[in-house]
């Protein structure tokens, strides 16, 4: 099997996927527990579940490019050390 994306595109993905999902992570923590700084002021969310659910189903997206483009990366690998996989 051949690689989709290019090696480099492959690893910046998953760090920028990895670095999404810890962010991610904390905001929707925060919101789930509906820290004062997050909810409640003028402006801000009324429901902090409700964004935390949200912040969830974005942490399963980027949990998908995570996945993705660190395979792609471990293709680009295995593709330089043996050759690419034939089918």
């Amino acid at each position: 099997m051949k690689p989709v994306v290019g090696a480099m595109q492959a690893w910046s993905c998953t760090v920028i996927s990895a670095f999404a999902m810890l962010i991610l992570g904390i905001l929707c923590i925060l919101f789930n527990k509906n820290h004062p700084e997050l909810v409640g002021g003028t402006g801000d969310p009324e429901e902090g579940k409700e964004v935390a659910a949200t912040a969830g189903m974005a942490i399963a997206i980027y949990a998908a490019f995570f996945i993705f483009c660190g395979l792609q990366g471990l293709l680009h690998l295995r593709e330089g050390r043996r050759g690419a996989i034939a089918l």
